[in-house]
Order: structure tokens, then C-alpha cells, then sequence
């Protein structure tokens, strides 16, 4: 099937021009971050760049995260880099798998793009899945709402992230050769980083890219016992249960796993990445390719008092319990080609046709100790193809056909989703009217989508159609206020709908639901954004009602010695806030002191009344940073607010705040720049667990954490 899909999508789309979503187009909006420097060019101008977005002015706003605040928030999984972007949180599952969760939403409704493009791996799947998306070669990250959201895929009811590289250069060089750089130390991973990025003008009209990275992390330094208090608690009872019934060596080792602390067993981690590629360059057109490789190696920490049984495989009763001692772990890697092209269309009524494939050849393994449990195999192509209209006077857009085949096969005796595939198929358009100080954006998206199980003898096909507006009216200068209006479909993935059987890695027995519907929202966001003088405001509140949403929740039953998880569906209410604000305090010749205050708040509540599983609670952030000379200085405070709306079988969530503080010295300005960053993050200490993740009871956050950053580019 994969293979086929390619073949289509080559013959359709390498006669034409195809896309170049990376390079700042001349009409791209330029967005100066005033809450960083600009004195080299890691602070300069923010070009939001993913496919189609970097020709229109995004209304409901785009986080950027880049230069020193990327490598400020630096870490091996994307979703760990966004946690202070308000309306983000992470997974968090294990240091070597975080995905980003957008304003409590996860999973499939958040599409993790690299280029514009999907990661075509498994991440989407389960939360114990890395994301295959290297940040540490990483340009920048940009963080899509709103309207435009709808280019990328219906799922991205939460948003987008997409991940910036150079792989297939951007645009012609200004210089023979570019070289960025990146290293970095820490001591609560015992972090080793590297990364390195080459671009070289072969001629005038030929860049080449080359790119690698290397990250390696211990057991991580936790402030404290491992175990939250409630499972300590249990943990405890249980062994004073064991024993009064004369069991005492299971009693010594419940004890033992719940006096587990300082050190996190089994949260190492090693990745390490490679790419090449090459643009061809001629007036008005461009095209280019490249080849990467990810790989990655990570533990998973296992739930105290949690035995992986195995039921009729095992045999004997104590192999099954010395089966289930055996730490688990995670071996990734994954083969991908891109290609790119892009070619003016002239004057006429389309300026530019563009096209972006991506090919992947994805696989992991969990083990058991250094037994091979189940592999988990994917290929997967994705392909778009879209018309870039000629603005005439205040109006653009583009109009476009995107499609994707994933075949998914699992190998093993814990194989807890059939083998399938899945294809989609889609057509969108994003449109924008700009009347001077009042501005329109629409968006509209028809999917269709096939799932076969063909070992259950199942096909679940659906269709769905998702559509947005937003108008925007500038009150005064650049400060704007305005309303996005939506309603969006997703199909069920095939995790949620064919899901069955004991998962290892997430020590959770889990169950799909074959009968699953469409899950749909109508939702309205109403947001301020803009400048008052050196003031920088974004802030929004919005509203979504859902029907049948599709969630995972414990269930309170057992199977195979496992905690029964089942997908389930009904309507819900989703409202929140988000904000950021950025101001001068002291502004002088040779200082300066700025303050940075945000915070987000969502809640999803199931139509019964109930509370929706692991949505993150109030969170609210406030920084000083003052800048004189060379230096920066950066003092945080990060507070997260105790979560005790939970779902059934679901324990609540302390309260906690971290302290970070941070000093970045940049010697040099213009191009041939160097910032070398010291940082200590969680400065006293404290135990912090992300109620959005599924192991926060037993997989706290690093405690004090001191850092060691250094990042170059000439």
C-alpha cells in the first residue's frame, strides 16, 4: 500500500514545481520578539514558516520559540521545550518521550509537524512513543493556532507544532559556508549534547546541508522519593498486608519501591541524528531534498507494585513474577526522505505551486531487559500539494490536496494493536481579506479517512469536514482584537478504535472501541493581541463544545495483573484562558530590565459531569530579565496550581513551584555571534509531577538541575 501511495504521489507531483515552506517568502509578516535581544542572529526577525502560513498574517497569533529562548528551554523532546508557552504542557511520560499537549488536548488532536510535514511515527499513538524530532538541529519551533491549523489536518483540533530545520536549505547562501553549533552540560541528567549544522554554497544557485547531533542522559536526580505521596501510601499498606499474610519478601519489596529516591532507576536516555540535503535555487523557483536518521534509546520507569504478567506465555507463576522485575525500555529509530519544491506560476491568478513529501520507514522496540518484547513497524508517506494565490489588493490565500498512507504493524506477544492501515485523503483552503484595519481569515477542510484491520476483518471509514473564520479590527497602531469561530471533525485513530490487549511500556491494559463516531467541536475563541508602545500583550479566552469526544480513562478493573484502560466517548465542554505579556521596566543607554508574565488555565469537563482524564491545572509564570552590555541576566518563577478536578480512579496533583535563573553572555554582534548560557534550573529543589502525564505518581520532574550551554553560528 505504502508503496503504491508513493508511486501516485510521485507521478502527480514531480512533473510539477512543489513547495518550499521553509524559505521567508518577500511578502512573509515579520515579527520582531521584543523579548529578546537583537544584537546577533539568533534574535532578529521571526519568520512563521510552516506550509502556506508564512504568506498570510496568522490572526489568532503563532508562538515562536527560538535563538537564546531555544536554547534557554533546551531538552531531547519537544514537548519538554514548549511547557512555558502558554496553553502548553507536556506528556512527560519518561525523560526520553514528552509530546506537546495544546490547552489539555494530546495525542492525535495535536499534529507534531518537522517542516510542515507530519513526524510519520508513532508519538500520536501512546504517550510512551518519542517524538522523532530532533530539537537540538532545530532552527526554531513555532507553535499554530487558529484558522490556519486547518492546512495541516483536522486532527489539530488542539494546534500544530512544527519543528524547523535547514535540512533541505531554505534559501541561497550569502556566504560560501555556514556553520551553526550547539553543546551542552547538565548535572541532574548528567546531560552530554552536541549538535552541529553545515550549509555550503556549491555554486550560486546549489546549497548543501549537512547535520548531526548526539544527546546522552543518566538516571535523573529527583528531589525526594519517586513515588507521590498517595502511591508511597499504598505502596506501604500493601506491604504490611503481605506481611500479616507471612509474605515478607514481597513485603521487603514493595517497601524497597516505595523508599526509591534522589535518583529516578531506568530514565536514561542516547539519541543521536543525521541528515544531508540539497536545494537547487533558479529565479523564482526552487526544489530540494534530504535523507535523515534518527535513533534513540531510552528507559521507561516502571510503576512500583506493577508485575508485567503475561498470563499463559510466562508458564510458571515465578517466571512470570521474574519477568516482570526486568526493567523495560524503548529502541527507536527511523529512516526519512523529504522533497520539496516550489515554482512561480507567474502573475496570473496563482503566484506559486508547491509540493511537500515526506517518506518514512519508522521502527521500535520495547524490551524487557535485553529480551525483545514487541516491535512496533511503520512506513508512512505524506504528501501535499497547494496553489498559492497572487494577492490582489487586501486579498490571498491558497487552495490545496494533501494525502497520507501509514501501514502499522505490531510484532510480539504484547502486539496490543492490530496490524493496519490508514489512509487520508484531503482538500483545503485558507483565505484572507486584509481592509486596512479589519482583516478576515477562513479556512475550510473535506478528509476522508480509511481504517482496515484485516486480521480483524475491519474497515472504519469516515468523513469529515472542518471549517474556521476569524476577523481581526486594530483598535489603535498594532494592537488588535478579534474572534475565530470553528467547527472541526476527527476521525478516530486506530489505536482508539482497535486497541486491545496488555501494553508494556505504559504498564496498562488497553482497549479500543471499534464503534467509535466522528468526535466534533464548535468552538469560539475571542483574543487581544498587538503592542501598547513597548507593551506586548496576547491574550485569549475561548470556548469548545464537543460531541462525542474520545478519551482514555482508567476503568478500576484488572487484566493480565495490569490497570484496565478503555476508549471512551461522549460530548464535553472544554473553556479556558491563555495570556502573555512582555513590558519594559528600565529602559537606559547601557541597561535595561524586563518583565515576561503568563498563564493559562483550561478545563474539559465529560457531558455525566465528570472531569476529563489528565487535564493540567492553573499554571502562571513570571521572569525579570535585565540586559547590560554583553550580558543578559534571567531570574523565573514557574507555578503550577494543585489539580483536583480528576476523573474517576484518578489521583489529584500537588501544587508546586520551580525557581530558575539563568546568565547569557554574547561577546559579539552580527552575524558571527556566540552565546554562552549558565543556568540553574528548579533552583530549590522542589518536587514537581505534570498531572497531564500518565506516570506523574511515580516519574517526578528533575530536581536542582545546573546548567552549561554554549551556541555559535558563523
Amino acid at each position: 500500500m505504502i508503496r503504491n501511495s508513493v508511486l501516485l504521489l510521485a507521478s502527480v507531483a514531480l512533473p510539477l514545481p512543489v513547495l518550499a515552506q521553509d524559505a521567508p517568502q518577500d511578502n512573509a509578516p515579520e515579527t520582531t520578539d521584543r523579548a529578546e535581544p537583537s544584537n546577533d542572529d539568533f534574535h532578529g526577525v521571526i519568520y512563521v514558516t510552516a506550509a502556506g502560513v508564512d504568506r498570510l498574517d496568522v490572526i489568532a497569533g503563532t508562538s515562536v520559540i527560538n535563538g537564546i529562548q531555544l536554547q534557554r528551554e533546551s531538552a531531547g523532546q519537544v514537548g519538554d521545550i514548549l511547557v512555558n508557552v502558554p496553553g502548553v504542557t507536556s506528556s512527560s511520560f519518561a525523560p526520553g518521550a514528552a509530546r506537546p499537549i495544546l490547552r489539555g488536548l494530546g495525542g492525535d488532536r495535536v499534529r507534531v509537524l518537522n517542516d510542515g510535514i507530519g513526524t510519520l511515527d508513532a508519538s500520536g499513538a501512546s504517550d510512551d512513543h518519542a517524538v522523532s524530532a530532533d530539537p537540538l538541529i532545530a532552527e526554531r519551533i513555532e507553535v499554530l493556532r487558529g484558522p490556519a491549523v486547518l492546512l495541516y489536518g483536522s486532527q489539530a483540533i488542539g494546534g500544530a507544532v512544527n519543528v524547523v530545520s535547514k535540512r533541505i536549505p531554505p534559501a541561497p547562501l550569502d556566504e560560501p559556508l555556514h556553520i551553526d553549533l550547539l553543546a551542552g552540560t547538565d548535572t541532574a541528567t548528567g546531560l552530554w549534547e552536541g549538535g552541529v549544522s553545515i550549509d555550503a554554497a556549491i555554486t550560486p544557485n546549489i546549497v548543501f546541508h549537512v547535520d548531526g547531533s548526539y544527546r546522552n542522559t543518566d538516571d535523573i536526580e529527583i528531589p525526594g522519593f519517586a513515588a507521590s505521596d498517595i502511591l508511597r501510601a499504598d505502596l506501604l499498606a500493601d506491604a504490611a498486608e503481605e506481611e500479616e499474610e507471612g509474605e515478607f519478601e514481597e513485603a521487603e519489596e514493595l517497601r524497597e519501591a516505595a523508599n526509591v529516591r534522589d535518583v529516578l532507576p531506568n530514565s536514561y536516555s542516547e539519541t543521536w541524528s543525521a541528515g544531508a540535503g540539497v536545494a537547487f535555487f533558479s529565479g523564482g523557483h526552487n526544489f530540494g531534498v534530504s535523507f535523515d536518521y534518527y535513533d534513540t534509546t531510552y528507559g521507561v520507569p516502571g510503576a512500583p507494585g506493577v508485575g508485567h504478567h503475561h498470563g499463559e506465555e510466562e508458564g510458571e507463576e515465578g517466571e512470570a513474577e521474574e519477568e516482570g522485575e526486568e526493567a523495560v525500555s524503548i529502541g527507536l529509530r527511523r529512516y526519512r526522505g523529504d522533497f520539496r519544491a516550489d515554482i512561480d506560476l507567474g502573475s496570473g491568478f496563482f503566484d506559486r505551486l508547491q509540493t511537500r513529501i515526506g517518506i518514512s520507514d519508522y521502527s521500535h522496540t520495547e524490551f524487557e531487559g535485553d529480551e525483545v518484547g514487541t516491535v512496533f513497524n511503520i512506513a508512512g508517506v505524506e504528501g501535499r500539494t497547494e496553489l498559492v494565490q497572487t494577492r490582489q489588493g487586501g486579498w490571498g490565500g491558497s487552495i490545496g490536496a494533501q494525502f497520507s498512507a501509514v501501514d502499522f504493524e505490531a510484532v510480539g506477544a504484547e502486539a496490543y494493536i492490530p496490524p493496519n492501515n490508514v489512509e487520508n485523503f484531503a482538500l483545503f483552503t485558507l483565505q484572507e481579506i486584509d481592509l486596512d484595519r479589519f482583516e478576515v481569515e477562513a479556512g475550510a477542510r473535506f478528509e476522508t479517512t480509511e481504517l482496515e484491520a484485516s486480521t480483524l476483518g475491519l474497515t472504519r471509514s469516515f468523513d469529515t469536514f472542518s471549517a474556521s473564520i476569524g476577523g481581526g479590527v486594530v483598535l489603535f497602531d498594532d494592537f488588535r482584537l478579534g474572534l475565530n469561530l470553528s467547527r472541526t471533525e476527527r476521525a478516530p485513530t486506530a489505536a482508539e478504535l482497535f486497541a486491545e490487549g496488555p501494553h508494556i511500556a505504559t504498564q496498562q491494559f488497553e482497549v479500543g472501541d471499534t464503534t467509535l463516531d466522528v468526535e466534533s467541536s464548535l468552538g469560539g475563541e475571542l483574543y487581544l493581541r498587538g503592542e501598547v508602545g513597548e507593551v506586548k500583550i496576547n491574550a485569549s479566552v475561548y470556548r469548545n463544545w464537543f460531541d462525542d469526544f474520545i478519551f482514555l480513562a482508567a476503568t478500576g478493573n484488572e487484566e493480565d495483573d495490569l490497570p484496565v484502560f478503555q476508549f471512551g466517548q461522549q460530548d464535553a465542554d472544554q473553556w479556558g484562558a491563555e495570556a502573555q505579556i512582555t513590558f519594559p521596566l528600565i529602559e537606559a543607554n547601557t541597561f535595561s530590565l524586563l518583565g515576561d508574565v503568563r498563564g493559562s488555565y483550561t478545563r474539559i469537563e465529560l457531558d455525566d459531569g465528570t472531569n476529563a482524564p489528565r487535564v493540567p491545572p492553573l499554571s502562571l509564570y513570571g521572569a525579570l530579565e535585565a540586559r547590560t552590555g554583553h550580558f543578559d541576566i534571567r531570574g523565573e518563577v514557574e507555578w503550577y496550581d494543585s489539580q483536583n478536578k480528576v476523573a474517576a480512579f484518578e489521583t489529584p496533583t500537588e501544587s508546586f513551584a520551580f525557581v530558575n535563573a539563568s546568565i547569557a553572555w554574547h561577546p559579539f554582534e552580527g552575524r558571527e555571534n556566540f552565546t554562552l548560557l549558565a543556568q540553574v534550573d528548579n533552583v530549590f529543589d522542589t518536587e514537581g509531577r505534570r498531572h497531564s502525564s500518565f506516570t506523574k505518581d511515580f516519574v517526578p520532574l528533575p530536581g536542582r538541575n545546573f546548567r552549561l550551554t554554549a551556541r555559535a553560528s558563523f
